[in-house]
Parts: structure tokens; sequence; C-alpha cells
């Protein structure tokens, strides 16, 4: 496992809580969820910039001996900005002011990755 990166200030894409660059974002605004800054994760990725390009992306270092469960779990995943906010359900959310509780974008009652695999 890499060593862990120090924190670094990155470039927010936050203007007046909202995302403006994804069309079918939701407005935090009044929400009373913050919105939150990009940050970079254990493996030196910046999460959160919307540019999804990061020079440490294990994407841009494929190999067949790439282990893909290298990007799974909750380092991968930005709180606010992150497409799964563009769902008509977590849109929903946001617009009702419900704060989300449990695992992000997970549905309460249903496996949506059974037999899927």
């Amino acid at each position: 496992m890499p060593d862990k990166k120090k924190e670094e200030k990155l470039d927010s894409p936050i203007l007046d809580e909202t995302l403006p660059h994804q069309a079918d974002s939701p407005s935090f605004k009044n929400s009373g969820v913050k919105m939150e800054a990009p940050f970079v994760n254990e493996y030196g990725v910046v999460i959160g910039d919307s540019l999804y390009n990061s020079e440490n992306s294990p994407l841009n270092n494929w190999s067949e001996d790439t282990d893909p469960s290298t990007m799974a779990g909750d380092q991968w995943v930005h709180p606010t900005n992150d497409i799964g906010w563009n769902t008509e359900e977590n849109r929903e959310l946001i617009e009702k002011k419900v704060k989300p509780k449990g695992a992000p974008f997970m549905h309460p009652s249903k496996d949506a990755s059974y037999r899927k695999d």
C-alpha cells in the first residue's frame, strides 16, 4: 500500500453550493449538506475535481498486473461531487433536505449487485 500523502490544497469546483459543470447535479444550497472540496486519496489520486484524470490513477497506469480491487472503497467516492448524486432518487434526497444515512448511494432494501458477477 502506498505511503499516505500529506493533505494538499486543491482548487474546488464549488460555486455557491452547486456543481455547475454537471448539468443534472442537484443544488446543495440550503439543503443542510455542506459541499466538500476535492481531496487526495491514499493512492495520490484527486477525488472530486471532476477532471477524472489524476496522474497517479490506476486507470492511467493500468497493466495486466493491476488488481481492480485497488479502486474499491470509500476513498474513491467523493461525498458531494459524485455522479451518484445525479440520479433522480439521490437528487430527491437533497431537494427534500434529507441527509443520507449509511453507505453512499446504497439502496436501503435491495442489493443492486445481486447476481451481477
